[in-house]
C-alpha cells in the first residue's frame, strides 16, 4: 500500500498553519498597499487641479504707440460692494457725490466682476497682474502666490504705494523702483471705525507730494513718466467684517473713500496741471450681508469701476437701460443682461462691465506700457479714447502678449513630449498675425480689430488647453487605479471569505495559475519599465511615475488571476436569471445609497429623509416577520425617526447647558432600560442571543450603578463648572480636576463589564457618555443617545433577521454549512451580507454630519473644551475636539463589531467591503474637486476627497481601538443542538447535510481521490485543504472491497480490541464491530497513528470514506475523538460521511444504512 495519503496529510497539517500565516501576510500587504495607494493618489489632485498656470520666459510686448497718460492713479476700496456704492442712502442722497459727478461728466463707469475666491490677495493680483487666483496657492495655505509673476508695477518706471501690510508688500516688497509704506498690523482693530486707515493712506501720499517741494529727488521722482500711484483703502473691508455692510459705519466709509478720491484728484491736478493723469477707482471684492466674502455670490463679485482722466472716453448716453455683455462671458458666471437698478440713477449713461483682470491691460494701454506677461485680461476698448490706429495697436499688443504665453506653454510641453498633440486652432497663428499686419497697412482697422480679438480668444482657449493637457491621462490613470484596487478587494474577499471560488474550482479541471501568473508579472514589469523610460524622456514629475506604477501593479495583480476570473465569469453565466437579477438589484441599491452619501456631504438634510424612510420600511418588514407583541418594530421606527431630526438642525450648535443636563438623565434611562432587558429577556428568542450571562460571571456586580453614577455626576459638573466659569471668568481648579477624573476613569470601566453583547455595549455607551457630556454645549448631547438607540435598532434588526432565516429551511443561513457545524468560527460571506457595510457607511457618515460638518472644523465650537481647559493651548484643545468627534465613531464601530460576532461573519472581510464602498465615493469626490470658487468651497472639495481617501486607515485604526472593548464579547447560541451531547445520530443532522452542501464537498474529495487511483493500489487516503476546513478522504478499489468482504464476516466486541474500550458503556454493552473493518484498520495503524498526531490540533475536520474506506474512517474518527484533550473538546467538531461495515447492536441491525454507499452515520 502506498503512503501517499500520509505524506499528503503531513503537508496539509503544516499547510493549514502556513495558509493562515499567508492570509495574514497577504491582508497586511493589502492594507499597506491600500494606505500607500490612497496617499499617492490623493497627491494627484495637486498635479491635476492645482498646477500653476504661470509660465516664465516670455518677452514683454511693447505697444507701437505712445500712451495718452503720463501717470496713473489706482484707488482700490477693499470690500466695497457695487450696490452700496451706487445706490442712495435712506434720505435719497448718494454716498459718492464726487465719483457720481465723474461718471456723469468726465469718464466711464460699470461693474467690475471678480472671480471667486473673492479675497483681497487674489483680487489685487487680478487687478494689477491680470490673472486670477493661482490654484497652486493652496500649497501655501492661500497666504501667498507660490510663483513669481509680472505686474503693471513691474513695467512702470516707478510705483508709489501706501496701504495695508497684507497687500502692498506683495507687489512692492521686492520691487526696486518703488516707494511704499504700510501701517502696523495693530491698526487693524475691528472694535473701532476702520475708516481712519484710509485717511492714513491719503495722508502718506499728501505728505510725499508736500515733501517734494523741499526735496529735489522726490520732485524728480514724481515728475517721471509712466508713474503709478496705488492707494489701498482697507476701511470698508474691516468695517464690513466687524459691523456688516448695512451698518452706518460701513456706509459712512463709502463717503470717506469718495472724499479721498476727490482729494487725490485735486492734489494731483493742482500739482501737475497737465491733464496727463488717468484715474481708476474700483474694489477687489464685495461683501456679503453677513459681513464675509470669498464665494461667488453677486454681493461678493460685483464691485464698482469708475475711470476718468487722460486717455479715457467721456460719458456716452444710451437709449435703454440694458448693458451689453454679448462680447464675452464674465468670470463670475452670473446673468449680466439685467437692467441697471433704477435706484442707482444712472439709467441714461452707458454702463460698461468688465472682468476684473481686464483692468490690467487697461492701465497698461493708458500708460503705453507692455502688458504684464502673465496677464489674461482683455482690453476694454469702450474705456479708451484713442484713434482707430492706436486702438488696433493696443488690442494687437494685448493679443500678442497672451499669444506669447500660449507659445511658451506649447514649447515647454512639446520639448518634453515624445508624442505632442498641437492645439489645432492656432496651428497657423503666424499667418493670422501677417494677415492682421496687412489689414493695418491698408488701414482696414475694423477687420484688423476683429481678427485680433478672435486670435486673442483662441490664445486664451489654447492656454486652457495646455493647462489641462495632462488631465485626461492623469485622471484616466487614477480612475483605473481606483477601479483596479476595488477589483483586487473583490477578488480577495471572494477568495478568503466566501466559499464561491472553492466550489467553482472543484467543477473545473486543475489549472497552473502559479506558472501563468509569473508570465503576467513579467509582462507587467516590462510594461512598467517601458512607461518609466517614456516618462523619464518626457521629464515628467516623479509623482507621475508613482501614479502609473501603482495602476500597472494593481492590474498586473488582477490579470495574474485571470483563470480565477474566467471561472467566476463562467459560473455567473451558468447561474439562474433570478440570481443575476438579485446581483444587479443589490448593485443598483448600493450605488444609490453611496451617491446619497456623496450628496449628503453638502446636504445634511438627506439623512433626515433616509432615516424617515428606513424607519417605516424596517418597521413594516419586522411586523411581517416577527410577532407584533415583541415591540422591536415599534422601537426601530421610533429610534430612526428620532435620529432624523438632528440633520435638520444648524451645524453651528447654540449653547444650551440645560439640554446637556437633561441629556445626561436620558442616557441613564437608556442604560437602565438596556440593563433591565438584559436581565429579563431570557424567554424572548429575539433578545436571547444578545442577552448573555452564562459565559462569564460578573466580576463587578455594581459596575452598572457606578457608571450611571458617573454619568449623573458629569451632568452635575456641566452645570457647576459652567456657572462658575461664567460668573468668575475662569475655570475652578477643583472643577477641572473632577472633570478630567470623571472622563478618564469612565473610559476604563467597560473593560470590566460582562461579556454578553448587550451588557458590553451598554457599558461602552455609559463609559463614553461622561466625556461626551462634558465636551457638549447643546443638542449634540441628545444626539449621542439617539445614535445609540439607532445602533441598538440595527443590532435587533439583524438578530431578528437571523432568527427569521433560521426558521426557514430554504434560507441562505441554512445553506451555509460553517454556521452550524463550527459555531465558534466565522461563516462565509454571502451576497446579502453587503447590507452590513452599507448600513455601517450610513451610520458612520451620520456620526460625521449628525451635529455638524466634519469637513469644516469651524462647525465645532472651541467652547466645547472650556470645562477641561480655558488657557489657550492649541494642541490640547484640538485633541479634545477630535476626541469628541471620535466618540460617535467609536459607538458605530463597536456596534459593527458586535454584529459581526452575532452573525458570525468575518470582521476583516467586512472591513474590506467597507473600503470597497468608500472608494466608490472616493472616485466621485475625485471628480468633484474644485480649483475655482471660494477658498472654502475649494477647501471643502479637497477635504471631502481626503476624508474618503483616509478611511482605509481611519476605519482600521478605530477597529483596532474598539477591539479592546469588543474582543471578548460572546454570543449565546440559540440552536438546541449546540447544547446537546457530543454524539448525535445522523437523523438529527440529515437536514443539515442535505441542505448545506457538505455532501457535495465530501463527495468531490472522494471523486478526486478515485481519479488518482492506479491498478496496483488497494486503499488510498489524502487530505484536502478547503477554505474553512480540512477534508480527509479514504477509498478502496472495487476488487479489493469485494474480496475483503467475502473473507471477513465475523463481528467482535470492542472490549477485546485495543484502542476502542471507550465505546463500551453500561447502556451499550452489546455493541459489536465487523472484524473485517478492525483487521483493515489494524493494517493501516502505523500510517494512521502519524495522521492522528497531525490532526489532533487541526480543526475543523471533515472525515469521509467510500466503500471499505468508510470502515476505516469510522474507527479512525472515534479513535481521534477519544484522544482529544477534554479541555479542548468544545473546540473540535467532526462530521463523518461513510458507508462502513456498520457497527451493530445485539439484533445485528446496523445503526444507519443508506443506498449507493454515500451516507451512513454522522458524528
Amino acid at each position: 500500500m502506498r503512503v501517499d495519503g500520509i505524506l499528503g496529510t503531513r503537508e496539509t497539517s503544516t499547510t493549514t498553519i502556513t495558509r493562515n500565516k499567508w492570509l495574514k501576510r497577504r491582508e497586511m500587504v493589502l492594507v499597506v498597499l491600500g494606505v500607500v495607494l490612497h496617499a499617492v493618489y490623493m497627491l494627484s489632485i495637486f498635479d491635476i487641479y492645482f498646477k500653476t498656470p504661470i509660465v516664465h520666459g516670455m518677452d514683454p510686448v511693447p505697444p507701437r504707440f505712445v500712451g495718452p497718460a503720463k501717470r496713473l492713479v489706482l484707488l482700490v476700496a477693499d470690500g466695497l460692494r457695487a450696490d452700496k456704492f451706487y445706490e442712495p442712502d435712506s434720505k435719497g442722497n448718494y454716498r459718492a457725490p464726487f465719483l457720481r459727478s465723474v461718471i456723469k461728466n468726465q469718464g466711464r463707469w460699470g461693474v467690475s466682476h471678480a472671480r471667486p475666491p473673492t479675497e483681497s490677495r487674489p483680487g489685487h493680483v487680478a487687478l494689477i497682474a491680470g490673472f486670477y487666483e493661482d490654484p497652486s496657492a493652496v500649497t501655501k495655505g492661500w497666504k501667498a502666490n507660490p510663483v513669481e509673476f509680472d505686474s503693471v508695477f513691474n513695467q512702470s518706471r516707478h510705483t508709489i504705494s501706501f496701504g495695508s501690510p497684507d497687500i502692498v508688500p506683495i507687489f512692492c516688497g521686492a520691487l526696486p523702483h518703488s516707494t511704499w509704506n504700510t501701517y502696523p498690523h495693530d491698526f487693524e482693530d475691528f472694535a473701532t471705525d476702520a475708516s481712519f486707515l484710509d485717511e492714513w493712506s491719503f495722508d502718506q501720499l499728501q505728505s510725499l507730494f508736500n515733501r517734494s517741494n523741499q526735496d529735489p529727488k522726490v520732485k524728480e521722482l514724481l515728475l517721471q513718466d509712466n508713474l503709478v500711484i496705488f492707494l489701498h483703502l482697507l476701511g470698508c473691508d474691516s468695517n464690513g467684517h466687524a459691523h456688516r455692510p448695512f451698518s452706518s459705519i460701513y456706509l459712512n466709509n463709502v463717503k470717506v473713500v469718495d472724499h479721498i478720491a476727490e482729494r487725490v484728484y485735486s492734489l494731483l491736478e493742482d500739482y501737475y496741471k497737465d491733464n496727463h493723469t488717468a484715474y481708476i477707482f474700483t474694489a477687489d471684492h464685495g461683501m456679503s450681508d453677513k459681513g464675509s466674502h470669498g464665494d461667488g455670490h453677486p454681493t461678493n463679485t460685483d464691485t464698482p469701476l469708475v475711470v476718468w482722466g487722460a486717455g479715457v472716453r467721456y460719458p456716452k448716453p444710451v437709449s435703454n437701460t440694458n448693458h451689453s455683455d454679448n462680447v464675452f462671458r464674465f468670470v463670475d458666471e452670473h446673468a449680466h443682461d439685467m437692467p441697471t437698478p433704477a435706484e442707482w440713477g444712472l439709467d441714461g449713461i452707458e454702463r460698461v462691465d468688465v472682468n476684473q483682470a481686464d483692468i490690467t491691460p487697461l492701465m497698461s494701454s493708458l500708460l503705453g506700457l507692455p502688458c504684464p506677461v502673465n496677464s489674461v485680461g482683455n482690453l476694454p476698448l469702450e474705456y479708451i479714447n484713442m484713434n482707430e490706429t492706436y486702438k488696433v495697436e493696443a488690442v494687437l499688443a494685448n493679443t500678442k502678449q497672451i499669444l506669447n504665453q500660449f507659445l511658451q506653454k506649447s514649447y515647454i510641453k512639446q520639448s518634453n513630449s515624445l508624442y505632442f498633440k498641437h492645439f489645432k486652432p492656432l496651428a497657423q497663428y503666424s499667418s493670422i498675425l501677417d494677415q492682421i499686419e496687412n489689414l493695418i497697412s491698408v488701414r482696414d482697422y475694423e477687420a484688423a480689430l476683429k481678427l485680433s480679438e478672435n486670435l486673442r480668444s483662441l490664445a486664451l482657449e489654447g492656454l486652457h488647453y495646455f493647462q489641462t493637457y495632462d488631465w485626461l491621462m492623469l485622471m484616466s490613470v487614477i480612475t483605473l487605479g481606483y477601479i483596479g484596487w476595488m477589483v483586487c478587494l473583490v477578488l480577495h474577499v471572494l477568495q478568503s471569505y466566501t466559499s464561491l471560488p472553492a466550489n467553482i474550482l472543484k467543477k473545473e479541471p486543475a489549472f497552473s495559475q502559479r506558472n501563468n501568473s509569473g508570465k503576467v508579472y513579467l509582462c507587467g514589469s516590462l510594461l512598467m519599465g517601458v512607461i518609466c523610460i517614456v516618462l523619464i524622456l518626457e521629464h515628467s514629475p516623479p509623482l507621475y511615475h508613482a501614479y502609473i506604477a501603482m495602476t500597472v501593479f494593481l492590474w498586473t495583480r488582477i490579470l495574474s488571476e485571470y483563470q480565477l476570473i474566467l471561472l467566476l465569469w463562467r459560473h455567473l453565466r451558468r447561474r439562474k436569471f433570478n440570481y443575476i437579477v438579485q446581483l444587479l438589484a443589490i448593485s443598483i441599491v448600493s450605488i444609490f445609497i453611496l451617491e446619497l452619501l456623496v450628496h449628503s456631504f453638502t446636504k445634511r438634510e438627506l439623512y433626515t429623509w433616509c432615516f424617515l424612510i428606513t424607519g417605516v420600511v424596517a418597521c413594516f418588514y419586522l411586523f411581517l416577520t416577527i410577532p407584533k407583541r415583541s415591540g422591536i418594530a415599534i422601537f426601530v421606527f421610533v429610534a430612526c425617526w428620532l435620529l432624523s431630526v438632528f440633520t435638520l438642525m444648524p451645524a453651528e450648535i447654540p449653547d444650551n447647558n440645560q439640554l446637556v443636563i437633561v441629556s445626561g438623565a436620558m442616557i441613564i434611562i437608556i442604560g437602565a432600560a438596556a440593563r433591565w432587558l438584559d436581565l429579563h429577556s431570557e424567554r424572548n428568542k429575539y433578545w436571547q442571543s444578545i442577552c448573555c450571562h452564562e459565559f462569564k460571571k460578573p466580576r463587578f456586580p455594581m459596575l452598572f450603578h457606578l457608571q450611571a453614577l458617573l454619568v449623573g455626576l458629569a451632568s452635575v459638573m456641566v452645570s457647576v463648572s459652567t456657572s462658575h466659569r461664567t460668573e468668575n471668568k475662569e475655570l475652578h481648579g477643583v472643577h477641572q480636576l473632577i472633570n478630567w477624573s470623571i472622563a478618564g476613569f469612565s473610559l476604563f470601566l467597560p473593560l470590566f463589564s460582562e461579556n454578553g453583547l448587550l451588557s458590553r455595549l451598554t457599558s461602552i455607551f455609559l463609559g463614553f457618555a461622561p466625556a461626551f457630556l462634558l465636551l457638549s454645549i447643546g443638542y449634540e448631547a441628545v444626539f449621542y443617545g439617539a445614535l445609540a438607540l439607532v445602533l441598538v435598532s440595527w443590532i435587533l434588526f439583524e438578530n431578528s433577521l437571523l432568527h427569521f432565516c433560521k426558521d426557514k429551511k430554504s434560507s441562505h443561513y441554512m445553506r451555509n454549512k460553517e454556521e452550524y457545524i463550527f459555531e465558534n468560527d466565522s461563516r462565509d460571506l454571502q451576497l446579502s451580507d453587503v447590507r452590513i457595510p452599507l448600513v455601517f457607511m450610513v451610520l458612520f457618515n451620520v456620526a460625521f454630519f449628525g451635529t455638524g460638518n466634519f469637513a469644516s472644523i469651524a462647525s465645532f465650537e472651541i467652547s466645547s473644551v472650556y470645562r477641561f481647559i480655558t488657557i489657550f493651548s492649541p494642541f490640547l484643545m484640538a485633541a479634545l475636539l477630535i476626541f469628541k468627534l471620535f466618540i460617535p465613531f467609536m459607538l458605530v464601530i463597536c456596534a459593527f463589531s458586535a454584529i459581526t460576532k452575532l452573525l458570525r461573519v468575518p470582521r476583516l472581510g467586512l472591513y474590506f467591503l467597507v473600503i470597497l464602498l468608500s472608494d466608490v465615493m472616493t472616485i466621485h469626490f475625485f471628480f468633484l474637486v474644485r480649483n475655482k470658487g471660494s477658498w472654502m468651497e475649494i477647501g471643502n472639495s479637497i477635504s471631502h476627497f481626503g476624508i474618503m481617501s483616509a478611511q482605509v486607515v481611519f476605519v482600521l485604526l478605530l477597529l483596532a481601538v474598539t477591539n479592546i472593548y469588543t474582543k471578548d464579547i460572546q454570543i449565546r447560541s440559540t440552536s438546541p443542538s449546540s447544547r446537546k451531547a457530543r454524539f448525535s445520530s445522523g437523523l438529527e443532522l440529515a437536514n443539515l447535510v442535505v441542505s448545506s452542501g457538505l455532501l457535495s464537498l465530501s463527495w468531490t474529495a472522494i471523486l478526486e481521490l478515485y481519479r488518482e487511483f492506479n491498478e496496483i493500489e488497494h486503499i488510498r487516503f489524502r487530505a484536502y485543504q478547503k477554505p474553512n476546513c480540512t477534508v480527509i478522504a479514504i477509498v478502496t478499489s472495487p476488487t479489493f472491497t469485494k474480496h475483503y468482504l467475502q473473507e471477513e464476516k465475523v463481528l467482535v466486541s470492542p472490549s477485546s480490541l485495543p484502542f476502542f474500550h471507550f465505546l463500551c458503556t453500561k447502556s451499550k454493552s452489546d455493541l459489536s464491530i465487523h472484524k473485517a473493518a478492525v483487521t483493515l484498520f489494524g493494517s493501516l495503524l502505523d500510517q494512521l497513528s502519524n495522521l492522528k498526531i497531525q490532526l489532533v490540533n487541526l480543526t475543523p475536520l471533515i472525515i469521509t470514506g467510500h466503500s471499505l474506506g468508510g470502515s476505516v474512517a469510522s474507527p479512525f474518527t472515534l479513535w481521534l475523538l477519544e484522544s482529544i484533550n477534554q479541555s479542548r473538546s468544545n473546540m473540535f467538531s467532526a462530521l463523518l460521511l461513510v458507508d462502513p461495515l456498520s457497527a451493530t447492536n445485539a439484533s445485528n441491525k446496523p445503526y444507519h444504512k443508506t443506498q449507493n454507499g454515500i451516507l451512513a452515520s454522522c458524528i
